[in-house]
């Protein structure tokens, strides 16, 4: 039907030239193209911003992760998604915001003003955004639309989600031969400000990390992937982060300050699952996470899932309620972690498992407190310090507290390394393992969302996806 609209709107204007009218249809001040530039921006702040907030209508996982639990309105602290829509947000940003930008802007490049080596080079940086918005969905939901995602029929099939993956790590290696100089954005790169070899290592940091979450569903292809990651160079140090920098003013401050301080709402406290953890470990990062802490900074943490009244609990920090706070969506502490993973399992290149794991803590240790500041009493500890008999429980534990201010990645930890989470209050339950299907994709593509959810026993949060072994 749109074809034949399309061609009966060309046969009026062929037949109607000598009285056109067309003019009168057009905005002067607007521009009839968004420049590639603006779209690719737009993409990546769109991403940020959902990844970065937590907001009981969009992104709960910080909550999921049990860093966090809620004061008065607590079904999202019990794993509610369907009350407010949580999975649909999630599904909506992506698909209609990240991905559908990234793949317009992608098409604008043709009439973009750069040489042929930047608009390559851009159009590498896109891949780099795409591929985290489909892993981001992957990792939540398991399988998701991918090859039908952006048809014109909005009823997309929805692939395997092994598969994704595994084509997912084909297009960030493609996309590596091409981030070389400068890409076509320059300014509207709001990450890297138009630096393509700054792109590369984030390519090869998000390989790494796609590579280190399946090694347990297909070792061989993760050692592969991870290996290669390795040897093409992936971040070495936190100037090398895929971070982004929020505006002290709205509309682009930081969405936790919103959320935290413009919103003036007192929704959040620590949940005791982290703050037993840190109080145990005894943590100096605890003052920096949370504030109304007891004696030395003791968090006191609320029972997950639980109405608690804000005042007697442990608060979110005062770092979460500056607006210019950063976000990264991957991070050499990140980094650090999956590379002390990688020599636990004797990948090529990854080095020593102790030196990275210590220089995954340390540098989260400067991330919160300052650069320089001394860690060692921390790694001296015997639940902290290194021991190749219990390093895998290890390192998902200190990711887990590392990862305080990425909570997708935290709520990934949980789930790779089997972390022990308190049971929420009217839930019943530990954390899920996954999130289930919007309910709108029920409603408009329910074929295809059924049959993807028998993979999941019925769209079951406690079935695990592909890498949740």
């Amino acid at each position: 039907m749109k074809k034949i609209l399309f061609a009966a709107a060309a046969a009026l204007a062929i037949t109607s030239c000598t009285n056109d009218l067309s003019d009168l249809n057009v905005n002067g001040k607007a521009p009839e193209t968004v420049p590639a530039g603006a779209l690719f921006a737009n993409a990546t702040m769109g991403y940020y911003d959902f990844v970065s907030v937590q907001d009981v209508n969009q992104n709960n996982l910080r909550l999921w992760a049990q860093h966090w639990t809620q004061t008065t309105y607590t079904d999202e602290s019990n794993f509610q998604l369907n009350e407010r829509d949580v999975n649909g947000s999630a599904f909506v940003r992506m698909y209609t915001t990240v991905i559908r930008d990234c793949e317009e802007a992608r098409a604008a490049l043709a009439t973009t003003p750069a040489t042929a080596d930047q608009k390559v080079a851009a159009e590498g940086a896109i891949e780099v955004m795409e591929v985290l918005a489909y892993s981001f969905l992957v990792d939540l939901f398991g399988d998701v639309p991918y090859t039908e995602a952006l048809s014109e029929t909005n009823v997309p099939a929805y692939d395997d989600d092994a598969a994704i993956y595994g084509d997912l790590l084909d297009r960030l290696d493609a996309a590596v031969g091409q981030l070389n100089g400068t890409n076509a954005f320059g300014s509207s790169d709001i990450i890297y400000g138009g630096d393509a070899a700054a792109w590369k290592k984030a390519a090869y940091s998000l390989m790494l990390r796609m590579a280190v979450r399946m090694i347990d569903a297909d070792p061989t292809a993760a050692q592969s992937w991870g290996e290669k990651a390795i040897a093409g160079g992936v971040f070495m140090s936190s100037a090398d982060d895929m971070r982004l920098f929020y505006a002290s003013a709205p509309p682009h401050t930081h969405p936790m300050w919103e959320t935290l301080v413009q919103s003036g709402r007192t929704d959040f406290v620590a949940s005791a699952t982290l703050g037993d953890v840190l109080n145990a470990l005894n943590d100096p990062r605890r003052g920096a996470f949370f504030k109304s802490n007891g004696g030395a900074d003791s968090i006191i943490g609320a029972p997950q899932g639980y109405q608690v009244n804000y005042y007697d609990y442990s608060q979110p920090g005062t770092a979460l309620e500056d607006p210019t706070w950063s976000h990264a969506a991957i991070d050499y502490v990140e980094v650090e972690f999956l590379m002390a993973h990688a020599a636990v399992a004797g990948w090529s290149g990854a080095g020593d498992a102790a030196t990275h794991y210590n220089a995954g803590i340390t540098a989260s240790m400067e991330e919160w407190l300052g650069a320089g500041v001394d860690a060692s009493v921390y790694l001296a500890q015997p639940a902290v310090a290194y021991d190749a008999a219990t390093a895998g429980l290890q390192i998902g534990v200190q990711k887990w507290i590392a990862m305080y201010s990425n909570a997708p990645e935290a709520y990934a930890a949980v789930r790779q390394y089997d972390l022990p989470m308190e049971t929420a209050a009217l839930a019943g339950t530990v954390t899920p393992n996954r999130y289930s299907y919007p309910l709108d994709e029920y409603a408009l593509n329910d074929a295809n969302v059924s049959a993807a959810a028998a993979k999941f026993g019925g769209d079951d949060t406690f079935a695990k996806i592909f890498w949740d072994m």
